[in-house]
């Protein structure tokens, strides 16, 4: 059973799953999509191309789905995905895809506090956490596990790896490699994000492999083509490595230097 507040004002034509729950004022438009065991909090407004997974949190104030701050959108069909078990705080706002990908993305089991924005055309991994304040350019893909802290700012086209972890009040415009923690300003390699790879299960074998691949990459003398050299002939077989040398392939932007 569904519980809709009689101040909310939902569209006959949104397809709602099982046992949703509507707060006050809410808005819920035409073409929206929400999965069984959701709750939209009081003055949210869910627009057209929402497409929010099962228990998914929105709190007070949130806007979710709202078109593109970009100029060159011309109300083209777009969509805002949201994964299970999202968590979205209080005023954040996600804006859907433009021409160019069709969409964006939140995946599953994030929480996006309060204030964060996350522009058109984002794709975001599972299991992240976007601290207050974040402010996510457009284009930026980030992968799973990744941590940013608050009152952030990622530059437009910028990648962020799995398992990366970023410190707050920092301005992000170039690439952050996979399982790092990166700080200071001019943003900076700042080892390995040992703590949480430790909490995901890591071994300290892992550990070990990935910060003697990053001294490779970060403190032998190389420069970014032979560093890769470098890994590819000692770690070859090493999944882990391979997925950093996949994210150093796939930059655009560069990536931070220590």
């Amino acid at each position: 059973m569904n519980i809709i507040h009689p101040t909310a004002i939902v569209s006959g034509k949104a397809r709602l799953g099982k046992n949703i729950t509507v707060s006050a004022y809410a808005i819920i438009e035409d073409d929206v999509e929400i999965a069984q065991d959701s709750m939209i909090g009081p003055h949210a407004v869910i627009y057209d191309g929402a497409r929010i997974g099962e228990q998914v949190k929105i709190m007070q104030g949130a806007s979710v789905s709202n078109i593109p701050q970009d100029l060159k959108y011309a109300n083209e069909e777009s969509f805002f995905y949201v994964g299970d078990g999202t968590v979205i705080r209080e005023f954040v706002t996600l804006h859907r895809g433009t021409a160019e990908t069709g969409f964006s993305r939140v995946g599953k089991n994030c929480l996006i506090m309060a204030y964060a924005h996350v522009a058109h055309d984002v794709v975001l991994g599972n299991n992240c956490i976007v601290s207050n304040l974040v402010q996510i350019g457009g284009f930026v893909t980030i992968g799973d596990y990744v941590v940013i802290g608050g009152n952030t700012s990622v530059h437009q086209f910028s990648k962020i790896g799995d398992h990366a972890m970023a410190g707050g009040g920092l301005r992000i415009s170039k690439d952050i490699p996979p399982y790092v923690l990166a700080g200071n300003d001019p943003l900076r390699y700042s080892g390995l994000n040992t703590v949480g790879l430790r909490r995901r299960g890591y071994s300290n074998e892992d550990i070990e492999t990935l910060k003697k691949a990053y001294h490779i990459l970060f403190e032998s003398g190389l420069n970014i083509t032979q560093a890769k050299l470098k890994m590819q002939e000692e770690y070859k077989h090493n999944n882990l490595v391979k997925n950093i040398l996949k994210f150093l392939d796939d930059s655009d932007r560069g990536i931070i230097r220590k």
